[in-house]
């Protein structure tokens, strides 16, 4: 019993889905209109979801660009005559920091000293003036950053004050134009230089930064024969695994107060920092401002809804005594109903299949031409085809409900 009942009742769901079929192609261009406006609210979301989950993923990808877990030590402000002084005015940094640092802290596993400034570099007629850094071999394993061609410099180098250098990727390119720099010397601030390796790209920091217009050397030389100095600008160091990051930066903070003999009441001669905090605020910004883009989005979803429901409630009142007819012959409130809810939601759903179509590939012409990173999850396009059947549900539903209240009589004498 039960199966022949489902059986006439899926009969009934398919000839009022054929009946509402051929009602939507006999007004082509009233369907295709009511379809436009939740295919371009779709898209639209779907643009903008792409485009802020675009720049999300480049501000990972910069994160991770970053390093390994890094922990910066910068050399801190002065006090001089009642004036707070900028960073990098103090001199307490020194290498012996650096050493002690991994061996008093078991969550860091790396640190490098960094020594730092802006140099001329010449090689035959081309010169260029670019940042050089002095640093220990585990600082391109901090920053996750491997040797293209040739080889990095090593503890021997560092130990004997070689004047060995690994260039960044522009200046490579605007020094050597395009040919191997391997092996050739240059001069580094009047000293000579020999080029032993080429550093990969990395392309822009999150602060716009080029971090390939660069060139390093072993801190030693760097501090007794290019800088004259012997205390450090940075220390750099890795953490053993991102949770161990702010405890890392508490120890940290205690050795180095200890080591430069401050009392309780003095301030830090040095600051700690993990550039990942910036640009986990720029992310924040980024999930702020697709959320307030989706947003304005939406509003194009709530116009095609209106506009579905307008075009329905004009439907039932042109095909009023169609309605009459139908109810005359034995058709009940809720067939009618569920004839107008299967077209709003054909109508919607439809538009919601176009809207992906054309947010997918408005996507795609949009990152093309803007050089901007898309990413479309699928939750979105999921979450926007639910979207669209809701909407034909919901903004179909008053006029079905209209439509199944009709009183026969009334409606066959409907003119």
């Amino acid at each position: 019993m039960a199966s022949s009942q489902n059986s006439a009742y899926s009969t009934t769901l398919a000839d009022l889905a054929q009946i509402t079929l051929r009602v939507l192609a006999r007004n082509k261009m009233r369907t295709a209109l009511t379809m436009l406006g939740i295919m371009i609210g779709i898209g639209a979301v779907i643009c903008t979801v792409a485009i802020g989950e675009g720049g999300s993923q480049q501000i990972r990808d910069q994160i991770s660009s970053l390093g390994d877990n890094m922990v910066w030590v910068e050399s801190g402000g002065r006090t001089v005559n009642g004036a707070h002084t900028g960073n990098d005015n103090t001199k307490s940094l020194v290498n012996g920091d650096s050493d002690a640092i991994p061996a008093a802290s078991s969550l860091i596993k790396a640190c490098s000293p960094n020594v730092d400034g802006h140099v001329q570099v010449v090689y035959g007629n081309q010169n260029w003036s670019t940042q050089y850094r002095g640093v220990a071999p585990s600082f391109l394993t901090i920053r996750n950053w491997p040797v293209a061609e040739g080889t990095p410099f090593t503890e021997q180098d560092v130990v004997s004050r070689a004047q060995v250098t690994v260039l960044g990727k522009t200046v490579a390119d605007t020094l050597f134009n395009g040919n191997d720099p391997v092996g050739k010397t240059i001069r580094i601030g009047g000293l000579p230089f020999q080029v032993i390796g080429v550093l990969s790209a990395k392309g822009a920091s999150g602060f716009g930064r080029d971090q390939d217009d660069t060139l390093m050397m072993p801190y030693t030389t760097a501090q007794h024969k290019v800088a004259g100095t012997n205390w450090l600008d940075d220390i750099f160091c890795s953490a053993v695994s991102p949770e161990a990051i702010d405890p890392a930066q508490e120890q940290i903070s205690r050795l180095m107060r200890q080591r430069h003999h401050l009392r309780a009441n003095e301030p830090d001669d040095f600051n700690i920092r993990t550039p990942t905090q910036f640009l986990e605020a720029q992310e924040q910004a980024s999930h702020t401002f697709t959320l307030m883009l989706a947003s304005i989005a939406s509003v194009a979803l709530l116009v095609g809804g209106i506009g579905i429901m307008n075009i329905m409630l004009v439907s039932v009142t042109e095909r009023t005594r169609e309605i009459g007819v139908r109810m005359a012959v034995g058709a009940t409130g809720g067939d009618i109903q569920m004839q107008f809810l299967i077209e709003a939601i054909i109508v919607s759903v439809l538009g919601g299949i176009f809207g992906v179509a054309f947010g997918i590939l408005a996507s795609h012409v949009l990152a093309s031409t803007l050089h901007w990173t898309m990413q479309i999850p699928m939750l979105a396009i999921v979450v926007a085809a639910a979207f669209a059947l809701f909407m034909g549900l919901f903004f179909g539903y008053y006029p079905a409900q209209k439509a199944s209240r009709l009183d026969p009589i009334e409606a066959l004498r409907f003119e």
